[in-house]
């Protein structure tokens, strides 16, 4: 009999299909693998049932018989398993594609811890320079056209630094740490600043991995962020450049500690393979849990130790 699979695992959700989409065909694939393994046997009652006539004249008796529940049988139960709950990380709309983590079973729960890591995401983004579009995509409809030959990448990244620190400002003010303590240094040094509830879209690391005009491809390392918001920085990184940029792609390679080499391509979305894909994961899943969590628990603590203090000198 089958196991049903239970953790947290990624996918490779292709450009031009709905999240929903990709979480709905790994679920087929699933059930489908789930149904067609060899059941358990079905299980027997006793019966009583008349043995085999004879000839000699011996009045019919009853003998006990072992025999299967009809109830088991495959054709009057029906498939064993119907649905599986799925459940979806940070989605990835129609247009993006890239890293997509999936929970099954108590990987449910751990994609409701992983959220509250607020973990970075990393985006590889390409522009193109000289239009602009309704919905700042290279396939929305073209309200400008531009010149561009003046853009070089000196400019870029200037700009591209600008947007770096005024995103840094932002962090440490979300973050909710005092930066002129020991606490502050320490969470650096262990990279763990981070915003530990909502707050606006955050850039905290953007640089430019190729320059070909008009063509261009950013790297940028991010939290609570959309794809579209990533449209609309390249459309703005246009302007600040005296033209204008539509986006041609935007591709998660990395969400938290999930990487495109975790990532499962569409032929590979079957039991054995996702199994496999789990337990791989289950480490570094548990490791980064205990990381940013308990780091939490430990602010919350460090944070009622102050307030007892104040109100005790009060």
């Amino acid at each position: 009999m089958a196991a049903v699979p239970a953790g947290l695992f990624a996918v490779y959700k292709p450009a031009g299909v709905a999240w929903v989409r990709v979480r709905e065909a790994v679920e087929t694939r699933l059930l489908r693998e789930l149904n067609a393994a060899p059941g358990r046997a079905p299980r027997q009652h006793v019966r009583f049932l008349p043995a085999p006539a004879h000839d000699d004249g011996e009045t019919t008796r009853l003998v006990a018989v072992r025999v299967p529940v009809l109830a088991d049988h495959p054709l009057v139960r029906g498939q064993q398993f119907r649905r599986l709950k799925i459940g979806a990380g940070h989605r990835l709309d129609v247009k993006a594609s890239g890293v997509f983590v999936l929970g099954i079973g108590h990987g449910n729960k751990l994609l409701t811890d992983l959220h509250n890591c607020h973990l970075t995401k990393v985006y590889t983004v390409g522009g193109l320079f000289g239009k602009a579009t309704d919905d700042f995509s290279d396939t929305g409809k073209l309200v400008e056209k531009t010149t561009f030959d003046h853009i070089t990448r000196e400019k870029l990244e200037r700009i591209l630094a600008v947007i770096q620190g005024t995103n840094h400002k932002a962090l440490l003010m979300h973050s909710g740490i005092d930066m002129k303590t020991q606490e502050a240094y320490e969470l650096a040094v262990r990279g763990l600043i981070r915003p530990m509830g909502r707050s606006p879209p955050i850039i905290t690391a953007i640089r430019c991995l190729q320059l070909a005009l008009p063509e261009f491809q950013l790297e940028i390392h991010c939290l609570h962020e959309t794809q579209q918001y990533l449209r609309k920085v390249v459309h703005e990184i246009g302007l600040e450049l005296k033209s204008s940029a539509v986006c041609t792609q935007v591709r998660r390679i990395r969400d938290g500690v999930f990487t495109l080499d975790d990532a499962l391509l569409r032929t590979h979305w079957n039991l054995q393979n996702i199994q496999n894909a789990i337990l791989d994961c289950q480490l570094k899943v548990k490791t980064e849990l205990e990381r940013t969590l308990g780091l939490q628990a430990d602010r919350h603590l460090h944070e009622v130790d102050v307030e007892k203090a104040q109100a005790a000198e009060s």
